[in-house]
């Protein structure tokens, strides 16, 4: 006899059999023990999940002999004939292949005859949002009016692509995403039943994998299996042969990185190419990382909604307190992005490599989240001692002559305004929504009357602040106030020029964060 796949070997038979789907079950069960059977039915979900394997249970139970508790007895001739697929009442239609007109019309014609057998006619449409529009169009006629003897099932995984005057006339029911308990104590218990050796570490990756599908966890699992024959099945076979990667080289990543440490961060990455790891699911398995970690920083008592050891646990708080929560959400936001552009790419491994290095080396990028990564890592340098570097241009370029001359301004800078640029940050916190979004797009420069002067290259952000001087300058002022307890004058500026304003003006903030450090060396 052929093997059988372990999803189909064990596909539940009874609604006590189906997993994660209680409320589903029993609104079901409840029906059939009351005789309030519907004529149409839309099963909606993610794969996996038992749309069509309950449709199949409900078939039979609407049709046995002997339903014990609203669930098919599985042992009449009408539920033997439903689940060896012979009978005549239960018809499956694949609408990914059957969508035009034509079979529609064919059901329409197929309905009008009584079930040979048994009480109902049950016709389970697969994926039925890849009907067309004309195939929706003649079926709602049949769909809202069926004979009485007649049962439509939808199941779909795309409720939305579905025409309004169809879903009007269908009971819905939203299949959930199991949980990896669930899909983990399934396993077991089917284990058990074909007397395999296996971890409990193994299955609980194996039901993690499959993303809230029992069947793709029950395929992962029997390609595990299949790998391993004949020997106990380890958390670390699993890796090995998902190409998966454990957490505690996630862990040795993230410190090399945080530490800025290139080298080894590359090189780490070198030896999971080198095992063979699938660097796609890296990537995702990466993600999921950073996301637990900045869960545990933002909120007390994560530690339930975590689903780890207690030892990754202990190692993961440690990391909790080696980086700020807006690090680590630019972290997130990089590899989020590598993921999507990772599906498809040849080069995988220097996309990874090109991600980890931006993470390393924040002065790379010009946004916020990069900025506050950029001090933090100047910070611990200083820390220990280390000289800072502030002119990066190359030796031969004409324009270092400038970059040097650029360190010099801030002794001709006020205190008063030394004092505002280094508060500048906090101060604008506390203004309104617009008015800081704008606020963050102006270059902070010196003025010729030596105020403070923004220069803007967004004409929306001036205009707004220009219009609105009124209040948003006051507001700023009085906060500059309370921060240095002296007035200031501040002047708005659009950017003329054909350079950016970051290039064309001083940026105080730079200029001053570069007197800082010169002083404190």
């Amino acid at each position: 006899m052929s093997y059988t796949a372990l999803y189909r070997k064990f596909r539940p038979q009874e609604f006590e059999d189906v997993k994660g789907q209680e409320h589903i079950v029993t609104t079901l069960k409840n029906q059939i023990r009351a005789d309030r059977i519907g004529h149409a039915y839309l099963f909606c979900g993610t794969r996996g999940t038992g749309k069509t394997t309950v449709a199949k249970i409900f078939a039979k139970a609407v049709n046995c002999e002997q339903p014990v508790d609203g669930s098919p007895c599985g042992h009449c001739p009408a539920c033997q004939a439903i689940a060896a697929g012979t009978s005549m009442n239960v018809i499956e239609i694949d609408a990914a292949s059957n969508n035009g007109v034509d079979n529609i019309r064919q059901i329409r014609e197929e309905v009008a005859y009584r079930p040979t057998e048994g009480r109902y006619k049950v016709y389970i449409i697969d994926e039925v949002h890849m009907l067309s529009t004309g195939a929706f169009n003649a079926l709602l006629k049949t769909l809202e009016e069926p004979p009485a003897y007649v049962i439509f099932i939808l199941a779909t995984t795309e409720a939305h692509k579905i025409p309004i005057t169809i879903l009007s006339r269908c009971q819905r029911y939203d299949f959930h995403r199991i949980s990896i308990d669930t899909i983990t104590a399934r396993l077991s218990e089917l284990m058990e039943k074909e007397q395999v050796d296996v971890e409990e570490r193994a299955l609980r990756y194996v039901a993690k994998a499959g993303d809230g599908s029992m069947r793709d966890a029950l395929s992962l699992l029997d390609q595990c299996i299949a790998f391993h024959l004949g020997q106990k099945l380890t958390y670390e076979n699993v890796l090995e042969v998902l190409g998966a990667v454990d957490n505690e080289v996630f862990s040795v990543l993230l410190r090399q990185i945080i530490q800025k440490d290139i080298t080894g961060a590359v090189r780490t990455l070198g030896e999971l190419v080198d095992e063979g790891r699938e660097l796609g699911q890296m990537v995702n398995d990466f993600t999921w990382y950073l996301r637990n970690l900045l869960l545990l920083q933002s909120s007390e008592g994560m530690e339930d909604v975590l689903d780890m050891s207690s030892e990754n646990l202990a190692a993961l708080k440690e990391e909790a307190g080696m980086i700020q929560p807006e690090i680590l959400i630019r972290y997130i936001r990089i590899f989020s992005e590598l993921g999507n552009q990772i599906r498809y790419a040849v080069q995988k491994r220097i996309l990874i490599e090109i991600a980890v290095i931006r993470l390393c080396r924040p002065e790379m990028e010009k946004d916020y989240s990069s900025l506050i990564d950029r001090i933090e890592s100047l910070e611990r340098k200083m820390e220990k001692g280390v000289p800072v570097q502030t002119d990066h241009a190359a030796p031969d370029r004409q324009e270092a002559p400038k970059a040097e001359e650029r360190p010099r301004l801030p002794k001709s800078i006020p205190d008063d305004i030394r004092e505002v640029i280094r508060n500048w940050r906090s101060v604008i916190s506390e203004i309104g929504a617009v008015s800081r979004t704008y606020l963050n797009k102006a270059v902070p420069t010196l003025g010729p009357q030596g105020e403070l002067l923004l220069v803007f290259d967004d004409r929306n952000a001036y205009e707004y602040l220009n219009e609105d001087k009124a209040e948003s300058l006051s507001t700023l002022k009085s906060m500059i106030t309370e921060r240095i307890q002296k007035e200031i004058a501040i002047g708005l500026k659009i950017n003329e020029t054909s350079e950016r304003a970051a290039d064309a003006f001083p940026d105080l903030r730079q200029l001053i964060q570069f007197d800082i450090e010169i002083e404190e060396e």
